[in-house]
């Protein structure tokens, strides 16, 4: 029931959606209240107009069709509901059931769905009807199921598949739980959006099939549902007698029931889908009115490339915003090496994609700006931010090597970058991909292999040269070598260097990896909570980290040199990004907090050596000058 109520608060489609179902539920149940007449009785004088006691007039036989409108509309509920539920519990049954055990049972499934699916569906329809003729409504609801699971069958099965690859399945089945414990408490609740979604439609399917029968005359035409309404209207000719109300009152009624499914079905789908909701790739950026302002050409020089300027990021969830990002301003220099380093969770990489507009729904920007050069990438439109991406700047993810079509040529995938902004000669093509392969260590014959014939470092060289392949300015890469042992973790990062130095591109590298980025920066940013706690170059970061959290995450790596050493992690953990933090995020944590300051308000960044800013009380000049003048 929450469930439901959410999903009408989130969706506005979902809501009108359900307020039309509701309305036509109540029709159905107060339908004795709304009309003293029986839908069947032949007691009124025949064509009467619609009007006084008969709001939609009468049949030829005295019959009151506004009685047989919302009587009709109970039938035609049960059959949409029935039907709609049975059919999609065979179809998920027969989906899951394939994708799970695969091999045999899955083949003979889809021989089965096949089949169903190559039939024509009206003519199945009749067919089938005809053999159940004389069974009522329930005969009418057993074969709409019954040629109406396959859809829905189809589709769960290649999610299923999907699901059935991930890594929480296989760990389940390897723990030894049952397939039946496995299938409806690992996967099914994975796909109950799309399960809920399939049973509208299912029962949208039925509504209209048991009209289309109806009106045919195929099944039990004595009952009162809208279909049966229309064949009457028809086989008596109200349209020729003028009473077009007869056929437009149950055309309006199935219209209506037909629209509450969709639009819940497209409810449903927003909320389980939320990238549904906003199409473009962009970031969703919260605030009206934003222009791109322009700086001087000749300024542009001295200028920093990246330039994020008070930029908060997160995701809106059903319990309220998440600040994942809180006001972030930093800067990248031209041909600089960056570090971004932190715990996992701490923003680095939701401050990469809010900066570089790649940020999903529902993750959005909340304010600020994120300028590359004169360019503001936050208030770009997105046709505009198509052609800036990867000719400006490029990214390289974490695991990136799976982004690679496994049934396209890697030179092909190399050429789309390039195509897609304009090279279009094949040589210039080929001779750029065999340059770049060169660049990141590839032999050029590998440019003839598909990705399942390249080892994980292999791929992950070919990512990073797509994202070279127009030499972009900037190059952010989110912990492009997790994946990797740290042979050719070492390997790579060496080749990005030397690029970098060679074609003098800017490069923000993400990592919690500190040791790592103290040895490949040149400056250094340390994230906590969503903020940047410590800047500095990598040196004097190295010689002499000044906030509690740096000194902490430097202590937990081991010295390559010295005496053995019990290494510790840090204490607690860090506070939830889903609620305001009006003092030092660090302050639980933190073995050299000062009660009274620290956890009432926040310290803000204070530069206590060139370049090399921090943001603790424990450096703050004002604090000192607080406590020298108590002293």
């Amino acid at each position: 029931m929450s469930a439901g109520l959410a999903l009408l608060r989130r969706s506005p489609r979902a809501a009108a959606g359900g307020a039309l179902l509701l309305a036509l539920l109540l029709l159905a149940v107060l339908a004795p209240m709304l009309t003293p007449h029986s839908p069947t009785a032949q007691t009124f004088g025949p064509w009467l107009r619609p009007g006084g006691e008969h709001p939609l007039g009468t049949t030829p036989l005295g019959q009151d069709i506004w009685a047989q409108l919302v009587y009709g509309a109970r039938l035609t509920l049960l059959i949409g509901f029935t039907a709609g539920v049975v059919a999609t519990a065979i179809g998920t049954a027969m989906g899951l059931s394939a994708a799970y055990f695969g091999g045999r049972t899955d083949e003979v499934i889809n021989v089965v769905t096949n089949v169903f699916l190559v039939l024509p569906g009206l003519p199945l329809l009749i067919i089938t009807s005809a053999f159940l003729r004389g069974g009522g409504v329930w005969s009418i609801i057993l074969v709409i199921a019954l040629t109406g699971w396959p859809w829905g069958a189809r589709v769960l099965r290649s999610q299923a598949l999907a699901l059935r690859n991930r890594d929480f399945v296989h760990a389940a089945i390897a723990t030894g739980e049952s397939p039946a414990r496995v299938i409806f408490s690992e996967m099914l609740p994975n796909l109950a959006g799309l399960i809920a979604a399939s049973l509208f439609s299912t029962a949208l399917y039925a509504v209209l099939s048991e009209a289309g029968l109806a009106f045919l005359g195929i099944g039990d035409v004595s009952q009162v549902t809208w279909g049966t309404m229309l064949y009457w209207a028809q086989a008596k000719g109200a349209l020729l007698q003028g009473a077009w109300w007869w056929v437009a009152a149950p055309g309006l009624g199935i219209a209506l029931l037909g629209t509450a499914f969709a639009l819940v079905n497209f409810g449903i789908d927003e909320v389980t889908n939320p990238k549904v909701m906003h199409r473009t790739r962009a970031t969703r950026v919260l605030g009206r009115g934003r222009r791109a302002s322009t700086a001087a050409p000749e300024a542009e020089a001295a200028q920093p490339l990246l330039d994020l300027r008070r930029l908060s990021a997160g995701y809106l969830t059903p319990q309220g915003p998440v600040r994942a990002v809180r006001g972030v301003s930093l800067q990248v220099a031209p041909g600089e090496f960056l570090g971004l380093a932190g715990e996992s969770g701490c923003g680095k990489s939701t401050l990469a994609f809010a900066a570089t507009r790649l940020l999903e729904s529902p993750g959005v920007v909340f304010e600020g700006e994120a300028r590359l050069g004169h360019q503001d990438l936050l208030a770009l439109s997105p046709e505009e931010l198509r052609r800036v991406r990867w000719k400006d700047y490029s990214l390289v993810f974490q695991a990136s090597m799976n982004i690679l079509n496994p049934v396209l040529r890697v030179r092909e995938q190399l050429y789309d970058a390039m195509q897609a902004h304009g090279v279009v000669s094949r040589a210039q093509l080929e001779a750029r991909a065999r340059e770049l392969f060169a660049l990141v260590g590839l032999r050029e014959d590998d440019l003839q292999a598909y990705p399942h014939q390249l080892s994980g470092g292999m791929k992950q060289r070919v990512v990073i040269a797509i994202a070279l392949a127009l030499e972009p300015r900037l190059v952010v890469m989110d912990e492009p070598t997790t994946a990797l042992d740290v042979v050719v973790q070492r390997q790579i990062l060496q080749e990005i260097d030397a690029v970098r130095r060679r074609l003098g591109i800017s490069i923000v590298f993400i990592t919690h990896d500190l040791s790592l980025l103290l040895e490949m920066s040149d400056r250094i940013a340390i994230m906590y909570a969503g903020e940047v706690v410590e800047e500095a170059p990598a040196q004097e970061l190295f010689a002499g980290a000044r906030h509690p959290y740096t000194r902490k995450l430097m202590a937990a790596f081991p010295a390559l040199e010295g005496p053995r050493e019990r290494r510790e992690g840090i204490p607690g953990r860090p506070p939830s990004l889903a609620q305001d933090i009006a003092h030092c995020p660090f302050f639980e944590r933190c073995p050299s907090r000062m009660p009274g300051l620290c956890d009432a308000r926040k310290p803000a960044r204070v530069e206590v050596a060139p370049a090399h800013s921090v943001a603790c009380f424990l450096h703050s000049p004002a604090i000192k000058e607080e406590a020298h003048a108590a002293d």
